[in-house]
């Protein structure tokens, strides 16, 4: 008698367990978590534009908000987003354009972009948070 196979015993296919990250993989994931972020910081701009038409007083609670500590990690961290989504994005157009598709001009473009995404998110951040006047 043949030997009939379940569907439980058949083989699987390679789960994210097994393979090791690489930058391209944990880039490629980054950008859609930092658009998902986006999108909800495009909520809070649009809470904050309704409460400057609705006059001072419901700006006061914007300004209370977005100085408090939360609000500030939160501001901060929508910059950050729209920096990685920025620079990972023009990453991507290149290799639209066949530029960079190599392993080893993946990886530089890659760590290139998490060292400019760093940097001008600091320095935003910076000026946007009022610490430099």
């Amino acid at each position: 008698m043949k030997d009939k196979r379940t569907i439980d015993s058949r083989p699987l296919s390679p789960h994210l367990q097994i393979y090791k990250p690489q930058i391209t993989s944990v880039l490629s994931i980054s950008h859609r978590i930092s658009g998902v972020f986006l999108s909800l910081g495009l909520i809070a701009i649009f809470f904050f534009i309704f409460l400057l038409a609705m006059g001072e007083d419901s700006y006061l609670v914007w300004k209370i908000f977005s100085n408090s500590i939360i609000g500030e990690i939160i501001l901060f961290g929508w910059v950050f987003a729209l920096s990685f989504h920025m620079f990972n994005g023009i990453r991507h157009l290149f290799w639209d354009y066949n530029i960079g598709l190599s392993l080893a001009a993946s990886k530089w473009s890659g760590i290139i972009v998490c060292l400019a995404t760093l940097i001008t998110s600091i320095v935003y951040g910076i000026i946007l948070l009022g610490l430099i006047i």
